[in-house]
């Protein structure tokens, strides 16, 4: 099936952190922000609270989830049309335009560069995979790049009399290393498209390979209408 490769890049972190994400077309905005969600260490998910919305600008559009923002402006913001990400397909936007920023809690304003990559045919799955990246992501609620920043000094210095303290904390916002095999059996939950699984390698009725998740990110999963 068609599929987008994507680079997903932090805006004012160093050293950079980035992720290379392979979905299929169809996503909706959503689907997006819950894909960015997952490949960081944000929590938007488990969150009720009035930050922690994203919005993204393109092709004329101001695409938000962030209900005060529908309520209080209705059709337009800044001269351009408001719309919600739960029904808005990305295709077109993203072929169009290559990059866009997503921006996300507003408190603490994080930005990332989605960045498109390839247009390839011949992904199989019906959800994304992470295929590269590097660095760990900030936690939810840090502050954002000058917080973060800050984070990571007394994270990092044991010597620091608040050291302790924001390990606890850390954990508890669930700051976890950047983990490809982790997030990839997350995002499988993410399944959108149907897969097609008479184009992936197979034996035994289990999966064996496959061109971008590889041998060792594919679950051996089974395939119960082969059977007699």
């Amino acid at each position: 099936m068609k599929a987008y490769i994507l680079k997903l890049t932090f805006e004012d972190i160093s050293p950079p952190i980035w992720r290379r994400v392979i979905l299929p077309t169809g996503a909706t905005f959503n689907r997006l922000h819950e894909m960015i969600q997952n490949v960081t260490n944000f929590q938007s998910r488990y969150i009720d609270e009035p930050y922690h919305y994203f919005d993204i600008e393109v092709g004329g559009l101001f695409i938000t989830n962030n209900p005060l923002i529908h309520e209080e402006y209705g059709k337009k913001l800044n001269g351009l049309t408001l719309k919600r990400p739960s029904h808005l397909k990305i295709d077109k936007y993203l072929e169009a335009n290559v990059q866009f920023l997503y921006k996300y809690d507003s408190g603490d304003d994080w930005r990332i560069i989605v960045d498109l990559e390839e247009i390839v045919e011949d992904y199989y799955f019906g959800f994304p995979t992470v295929l590269a990246g590097e660095g760990t992501a900030p936690p939810e609620d840090v502050g954002g790049p000058a917080g973060y920043d800050h984070f990571l000094n007394v994270y990092h210095d044991p010597s620091h009399p608040d050291y302790f303290a924001t390990h606890e904390w850390a954990d508890r916002q669930y700051y976890k290393p950047f983990d490809i095999d982790a997030i990839n059996e997350s995002l499988k939950y993410m399944k959108y498209q149907k897969t097609e699984w008479d184009r992936i390698d197979h034996e035994n009725y289990k999966v064996k390979s496959d061109k971008y998740r590889g041998p060792k990110q594919v679950e051996q999963v089974e395939f119960p209408f082969f059977k007699t």
